[in-house]
């Protein structure tokens, strides 16, 4: 028989790359001559970087760029000089991971350094850029990105501005005169797996704003900013980013992307999926086993697991998710394609308790999924 495990990581608690090793000795303590092909996989967010580079066996470029509050950080990002594709994770230079609880304010917080980044990226010879922008600590829409990559954002009197959030209102023109050139030489998506438009009730303040260290008048200020941003690039460039869905992610990094860079919105996952071959390689396959911490409601949109389970479909292959914690009801189960769901939480536990055993368990449930399915060859 043939399994592919294509898992994301159980967060904290087991790699995509431990969930497949833990599968894999599960179904062969039972079915010693399966065939099981390890496709793990991430949807953008944490932890995407390792998994990409995986498949297209890169190599981790070093530097030193702007952390969300200029200061100086070394930091780095993939990059395959066979293939000309970079990998970017935003958080590793412009996340709330980097900041302490006390300097989240992203009135004052910038996207310059993933600017930097990209600007490197090109420089080596990128040809396509992956940014995957989970976790930012940034609601400037693309100020400082774009700043980075030689566009000048001027007020009223046509003094440049500080690409921070709080300056989105200030903005009058855009001097995109010093625009980094090769941006126009290279492929630049975007994984983001958000539909939130530009400002608003369902925009990136209102709705992210607080955990990002905004004040209920921060976040209407920010709004404002956004609102007038979303304004002038309308007028400039002819773009209404109020209407794109993805907009508003990450700060408005998305929409503020695919004006100043010509970048594409994309699925995280089905972009992983792209780069892993993942359609071809699941052909013939007789199970797909995924997983992920907790399946729950946000698992029917755009994460990993509903990621395998539409290739799955394609292809009429059976999927088995094994999660920390199962949170759907059947008819969730049965509109999100899964054959086979089951936690695999041993007994009473604590939930420190049960992730570090997370490996064992995952062992066991495989063992048994194994057992299942020889009784009924």
């Amino acid at each position: 028989m043939k399994f592919i495990v294509a898992p994301d990581k159980f967060k904290d608690s087991l790699t995509g790359f431990e969930f497949c090793d833990a599968v894999a000795n599960g179904i062969h303590s039972v079915l010693d001559t399966a065939e099981i092909i390890k496709m793990p996989l991430a949807d953008g967010g944490d932890g995407t970087m390792e998994v990409v580079r995986h498949y297209i066996k890169g190599e981790i470029i070093t530097l030193t760029a702007q952390d969300p509050l200029f200061r100086p950080l070394e930091t780095s990002y993939l990059f395959s000089e066979q293939n000309k594709v970079a990998y970017i994770e935003m958080a590793e230079i412009s996340g709330l991971k980097l900041l302490s609880s006390g300097e989240r304010d992203c009135m004052r917080t910038t996207t310059f350094g993933t600017g930097q980044l990209i600007a490197d990226a090109l420089d080596i010879g990128a040809r396509e850029i992956i940014l995957g922008i989970g976790g930012s600590a940034t609601n400037d829409g693309g100020l400082g990105m774009a700043a980075a990559l030689g566009y000048r954002f001027l007020d009223a009197n046509g003094q440049e501005l500080s690409p921070v959030g709080s300056n989105l209102i200030k903005v009058k023109s855009i001097d995109s005169s010093k625009m980094n050139p090769l941006i126009a030489k290279a492929a630049i998506k975007i994984a983001c797996d958000v539909t939130n438009v530009f400002y608003g009730d369902d925009g990136a303040a209102k709705v992210y704003g607080a955990q990002k260290g905004a004040s209920p008048e921060d976040i209407v200020h920010l709004d404002k900013g956004l609102q007038n941003f979303s304004k002038l690039i309308k007028e400039i460039y002819k773009t209404d980013l109020q209407t794109i869905k993805g907009a508003g992610a990450a700060g408005g990094i998305g929409g503020g992307a695919m004006v100043f860079l010509n970048a594409e919105l994309e699925s995280g996952i089905e972009l992983v999926k792209k780069l892993a071959n993942f359609d071809q390689v699941i052909e013939g396959a007789d199970w797909i086993i995924t997983g992920e911490g907790q399946l729950d409601g946000q698992t029917l949109s755009g994460k990993t697991i509903d990621g395998v389970v539409s290739s799955a479909a394609k292809h009429g292959i059976p999927v088995a998710a094994f999660c920390g914690s199962v949170a759907i009801t059947q008819a969730q189960q049965n509109e999100l394609g899964i054959v086979y769901a089951a936690s695999i939480i041993k007994g009473i536990s604590t939930l420190e308790q049960a992730m570090k055993k997370s490996f064992a368990n995952l062992e066991f449930a495989s063992y048994n999924f194994a057992q299942l399915i020889q009784h009924t060859l």
